[in-house]
């Protein structure tokens, strides 16, 4: 058995599922949540504030039994004795936090990949936003973490973005240095005795009424730094809630990343292409 429940109005699924599920306790809603009985439009979804849009279809199971798999398994774009390249989700962390139960895309991997005789060890090369969809890298060791950070300088990014409006010029170079506020948790982009260098170069793809595609590559790789940068451009990614307007997601996904295997002079190019609901945003 499950519910079946049409959104009215644009809201965010906690407050949605309090209200149509009478008589169910926060506990209870909360527990359907972490155990991914929860979907929307037919996606899983385990964050209590994922925003919701009116004629968005939410299903939430009657236990766990009904959902095909506690734990989705990870679309793996490249694996070796090495290193890993998934495709991570949009809305799914990359790493966990110790303040937080949240599945995460290291302990959904290790989990996805141990067998019962064998569990595998990761360690995250990178982190990209829990809203950014695409390419994560994880290594087998800690010395391949290593040996593949000594050469990250030279490892090439490239992200998508849809932004608001229609930057003039259509392509260019944002050289402004970036300072973390750890109180807000924010990007602050500007001189100051504190800021570090951050280098972001973007180029237009294509327009659609006020809303642009744009191609983004990174020369440095500060954290929030397409972000806050766009931002300060004057064209906030669309559904940056911290850096500009809430949405149903985060425009900006993680479309390819090329490095150099330590210990080779063998170039690994990991890439994936942007999925529907990015791609719905232009609509």
């Amino acid at each position: 058995m499950s519910d079946r429940l049409t959104v009215k109005a644009n809201t965010t699924l906690m407050p949605f599922l309090t209200i149509q599920l009478q008589g169910w306790s926060r506990s209870t809603i909360k527990q359907r949540l972490k155990s991914g009985c929860v979907r929307v439009n037919g996606e899983q979804v385990t964050r209590h504030d994922h925003n919701l849009l009116a004629g968005d279809q939410v299903v939430v199971e009657a236990s766990a039994r009904g959902v095909s798999s506690m734990r989705p398994q990870l679309g793996i774009l490249y694996k070796d004795r090495d290193l890993i390249a998934i495709n991570k989700p949009a809305g799914l962390l990359s790493v966990g936090s110790p303040k937080s139960k949240e599945p995460h895309a290291l302990g959904l991997l290790r989990d996805q990949l141990s067998r019962r005789n064998k569990s595998i060890r990761l360690w995250p090369v990178h982190r990209i936003d829990r809203d950014t969809s695409g390419v994560l890298l994880f290594a087998t060791s800690r010395e391949e973490r290593e040996a593949v950070m000594k050469g990250w300088k030279a490892a090439e990014k490239t992200y998508l973005a849809i932004v608001e409006g229609c930057p003039k010029p259509a392509g260019g170079t944002i050289d402004q240095p970036l300072r973390l506020d750890p109180v807000i948790y924010q990007m602050h982009v500007g001189p100051h005795p504190d800021a570090k260098r951050a280098v972001t170069h973007f180029t237009t793809e294509r327009s659609v009424g006020q809303r642009t595609l744009l191609r983004v590559e990174l020369e440095t790789g500060r954290q929030h730094q397409i972000r806050a940068h766009l931002a300060w451009l004057g064209h906030s990614v669309v559904g940056d809630q911290r850096y500009g307007t809430a949405g149903t997601r985060m425009g900006l996904h993680a479309l390819r990343l090329s490095i150099t295997k330590p210990g080779t002079n063998k170039p690994l190019i990991f890439e994936t292409p942007a999925p529907a609901d990015f791609l719905a945003l232009f609509r």
